[in-house]
């Protein structure tokens, strides 16, 4: 089942981080934006309140959560009720499909890269950005996820997991941003944006669907 109850009922503290973290959340924006496809038709899985989309110019997204989308719609996005295990789309609609802290929440990991590919065209692209388990920041929340309103129910992956799903999805051509250094709280500016990974906690990985790939 989607883990939504934490986040249909907290839409505000949810919102609040945003506006706490301006520096952190400017820095997730600013290596999103470095592998993003300069056009075509995108989808967020796991869309939230838009605090992605909207910015990234993702005009269509997908969420279990009710609560979430409503402030999504206000943003100007196009909300689809959910989940990425079973993406209510047709196969080859979409130009890209990105998911920006949602992977840890999924019931289904493998399932859900799955559903992308097939609702991605040939050669379309899919970002996912997420806080890398065995980062300083992801070994932080980890450990005090069970004290954390949305946390304690997140499934923290590897760059190694993450590349094994990918693998078998049916994506190549991997590539790799990174950013954050320091905890959100510390941050008054945004930080740079570094190829690769193992250094900052905020990963965004992009692959392309093979088209001579098929899900496993």
């Amino acid at each position: 089942m989607p883990k939504i109850e934490p986040f249909e009922k907290n839409v505000h503290i949810y919102e609040t981080w945003f506006e706490r973290n301006k520096a952190a959340y400017e820095s997730e924006l600013k290596t999103l934006f470095a592998l993003l496809p300069k056009s075509g038709k995108g989808l967020e899985v796991g869309v939230g309140t838009g605090r992605f989309s909207a910015p990234l110019g993702v005009g269509m997204g997908i969420d279990p959560s009710l609560a979430m989308g409503r402030v999504a719609s206000q943003r100007g996005i196009k909300l689809i009720l959910g989940v990425g295990e079973n993406l209510p789309c047709k196969s080859n609609r979409f130009d890209f499909v990105i998911l920006v802290t949602t992977i840890c929440f999924l019931d289904d990991v493998q399932n859900t890269l799955n559903e992308a590919h097939r609702v991605l065209r040939s050669r379309g692209y899919i970002l996912i950005g997420f806080i890398d388990r065995n980062s300083f920041l992801g070994k932080i929340y980890e450990r005090s996820k069970d004290d954390n309103l949305f946390y304690r129910y997140a499934n923290f992956i590897s760059i190694d997991d993450l590349v094994f799903h990918l693998t078998q999805a049916g994506f190549s051509d991997l590539v790799f941003r990174q950013t954050i250094f320091k905890k959100p709280s510390e941050m008054k500016k945004a930080d740079s944006v570094k190829p690769g990974y193992g250094e900052g906690s905020f990963v965004v990985a992009r692959g392309m669907k093979n088209p001579a790939a098929c899900c496993k």
